[in-house]
């Protein structure tokens, strides 16, 4: 039930002197627009306190001074990682015992919640500057220059990992019903590695590597992949690719290939999958394909070029031109990893 909204300190004023005056509840209610029973309310509160102000509160005072829930929440601010027993014997060292528990509640009430810290790539100060000098380099690029960029990418999709998350409806005591389990194996039972591209069109190929890849390989996906997917997406001359700086991407062969066949390349800073919208179109992928529960390798390579070829293009669409964003987010955030 939503709670009311209190009434003002004049109406409550107002309904003691009407009920001196002789006016019953009933009156008195429909008069100022108030339930009968709020107006009972108001005027046995007069009559036992003679206030209609409100009364203190009932309850325990907080066990942690105000002080103390300045020296937690500063400690807390200067090393997130400090733990809840640390607290308990900071203040019990100033005098005051307390539990886990009401540690986990003061700072709650200051906006601090525990959470799992997330893992992302390690950045060193060298990738930190690359960063922020691409952020500020390309923020004022227009939106087409990015609808004309093909990015790319590779990733691993395991047959039975935990490519994500699944909701499910069940009654109390009803978890390790099989309906309501996602199966796992050791090892996440087999995987396979793709590569993709995609432009603010639409996706372009998807291909399942079969071995480990290596740069002659790279270079082979490209040769059969790459201009395929310009020529399907209808790219305009001029167009850019997008790669990373991973040693096959970055070997002196694959560059000289690239120079060769005249493709624009985008300079990327190392250490930000942040910066490629790929990475969200991948997450798309796992989470259709897992929702679908392939039982076997074949069933996986399968499902996921089906479900690549069915991503909307209005999502590569809106990828793109939210761009900008993820270019002030690095800007905002001094170079280190953002939300993307």
């Amino acid at each position: 039930m939503a709670k009311t909204k209190e009434l003002s300190k004049d109406t409550r004023n107002k309904i003691v002197d009407l009920h001196q005056a002789g006016k019953t509840e009933s009156a008195i209610g429909k008069q100022l627009g108030v339930k009968k029973s709020t107006v009972g309310a108001i005027i046995r509160k007069w009559k036992t306190y003679k206030t209609t102000d409100d009364l203190p509160r009932s309850g325990a005072p907080r066990k942690i001074s105000p002080r103390g829930v300045k020296m937690i929440t500063r400690t807390v601010s200067k090393n997130p990682r400090t733990t809840r027993g640390d607290l308990v014997n900071d203040l019990q060292r100033a005098g005051t015992k307390v539990t886990k528990a009401t540690i986990s509640n003061t700072l709650r009430r200051q906006g601090l919640k525990s959470c799992s810290a997330r893992r992302v790539p390690l950045l060193k100060p060298v990738h930190v500057r690359a960063r922020l000098k691409f952020a500020r380099e390309h923020l004022d690029d227009p939106e087409e220059d990015w609808e004309n960029v093909i990015w790319s990418d590779e990733t691993k999709i395991e047959l039975f990992g935990k490519n994500s998350t699944c909701r499910v409806w069940r009654r109390k005591n009803a978890e390790l019903h099989p309906k309501n389990t996602i199966p796992t194996v050791k090892h996440g039972g087999g995987n396979i590695m793709l590569w993709g591209c995609f432009s603010a069109k639409g996706p372009g190929r998807l291909i399942h590597v079969k071995e480990i890849m290596n740069g002659a390989m790279y270079r082979e996906i490209l040769s059969k992949s790459l201009l395929p997917s310009t020529r399907a997406l209808k790219m305009k001359r001029g167009w850019v690719f997008q790669h990373d700086n991973d040693p096959k991407h970055t070997a002196q062969a694959t560059k000289e290939w690239l120079r060769k066949k005249h493709f624009k390349v985008l300079e990327w800073p190392s250490q930000s999958p942040d910066l490629n919208p790929i990475e969200n179109l991948w997450r798309e992928l796992k989470i259709r394909v897992a929702q679908r529960q392939p039982q076997n390798i074949t069933a996986l390579e399968e499902i996921c070029m089906e479900e690549w070829a069915k991503l909307p293009a209005t999502v590569c669409k809106n990828l793109v031109a939210t761009y900008r964003k993820r270019l002030t987010s690095v800007i905002a955030n001094k170079g280190y990893i953002t939300k993307y």
